[in-house]
């Protein structure tokens, strides 16, 4: 058997749950769960194979979500709601005894910080609660920290130099919209720039560090260095790493549309009175701008994500750069979603498969690089992730 539960309605849960069904010999029971059911049961509709259950539940409540989980009795919860959740969650996975997965690490709802701290902390709970967390299970954090696991199991005796790289080439046609979660895309990218190098954290403005880079199949494209969570786990499990940096793509009709929601006060995570009621301006925004889930229809192009890594390989150095290509349009043919969600959702799906196969299943949390490589790379080959290698290029950076 192989009973699992996906709470969140999304675009990277629409893939998740079509994907979970399409590896129907695994996945023998499944059920998707949010505060809005009629999102799940959309969801559901779309999937002719097997019997997708839907459930409401508020994923802040621990009491509510421990009462679904004794009404389904899942294995193992697959946490594709907001990251403010994945402590509510992991809480409730607990009081149950189940095993938890996530996409993206926590964070508070008033303040925009990434860290694994709060989640790290339950490592001893889930431990002799005999259950397995896997942290950050989808792209980038997630595929990223796998194809670096990787390189240090079959390419490199010691990786020095790692920058992660994130190309969105698409067109989805729209003057402004974000690929995923509005607020959470937003906060993202306009918290302060933060790399690893020799051993400590260097802090920058905003999207101020930028240069040209060349993507596979895409070309050159003006890429922004900023802070993402992966870069935290993966400088503590490879201590050898001199340096890590993540950049990703930004046009400049999305940069300036950025200026201004930034400028006109839109971007605040503060609570404010409006008509003597409190308003989030970032969550009214997030109800006005286009759904991500909506984009995929019109979507062209393709996203370029992967790892440029330099080290050391029997005294030598080497470099090593490993990416997926990922076409919009072939993600909506077959999900109905567009890339972003597709690379988020797949690999969700395929942790999800190595735990209820028992191949990524001990206990304790963990980061997805604290675990074998090679199924999860078999496994993107064989889920429409497919990766290339090259060796000795020129890295650019």
């Amino acid at each position: 058997m192989g009973r699992v539960l996906v709470i969140g309605a999304g675009g990277v849960s629409t893939v998740a749950v079509k994907k979970i069904a399409m590896n129907a010999d695994v996945f023998t029971d499944i059920m998707v769960a949010s505060r809005t059911k009629s999102k799940c049961d959309q969801i559901a509709a779309d999937i002719k194979n097997v019997k997708v259950k839907t459930a409401q539940v508020n994923a802040d409540n621990v009491d509510e979500l421990v009462a679904l989980f004794n009404d389904f009795k899942p294995e193992l919860v697959v946490n594709l709601a907001l990251p403010y959740q994945d402590l509510s969650i992991m809480d409730a996975c607990l009081a149950y005894g189940v095993s938890y997965l996530d996409t993206a690490n926590y964070e508070p709802l008033d303040e925009a910080k990434y860290e694994y701290s709060w989640q790290w902390a339950y490592k001893d709970r889930f431990e002799k609660a005999g259950l397995t967390a896997i942290l950050g299970c989808g792209f980038d954090p997630g595929v990223t920290g796998v194809y670096t696991a990787y390189a240090a199991k079959h390419h490199f005796d010691e990786i020095q130099y790692l920058d992660i790289v994130d190309c969105n080439a698409g067109d989805h046609h729209k003057a402004f919209a974000t690929n995923f979660n509005p607020e959470i895309n937003i906060r993202e990218i306009t918290q302060r720039g933060k790399y690893y190098e020799d051993g400590e954290w260097k802090d920058t403005d905003p999207l101020s560090v930028h240069k040209p880079l060349n993507y596979p199949n895409v070309g050159p494209r003006e890429s922004y260095l900023m802070y993402h969570e992966e870069l935290e786990s993966l400088t503590k499990n490879f201590p050898t790493i001199k340096r890590a940096r993540f950049w990703m793509t930004f046009g400049q009709e999305y940069l300036t549309h950025l200026r201004v929601i930034q400028n006109i006060g839109m971007s605040r995570i503060d609570p404010i009175m409006y008509n003597g009621q409190e308003i989030v301006p970032i969550q009214f925004l997030k109800a006005v701008l286009p759904n991500p889930g909506d984009l995929g229809e019109n979507y062209t192009g393709e996203t370029s994500i992967g790892c440029r890594i330099r080290g050391i390989k029997d005294g030598k150095e080497q470099t090593y750069y490993v990416y997926n290509n990922c076409s919009h349009e072939a993600a909506y043919k077959e999900t109905g979603a567009q890339g972003v969600s597709y690379t988020t959702g797949v690999p969700a799906m395929i942790g999800a498969k190595l735990f209820m196969q028992g191949v990524w299943k001990k206990p304790g949390v963990w980061n997805v690089e604290e675990f074998d490589p090679d199924p999860f790379m078999k496994e993107l080959n064989e889920q429409g992730l497919p990766w290339h290698e090259m060796f000795n290029v020129d890295l650019e950076l």
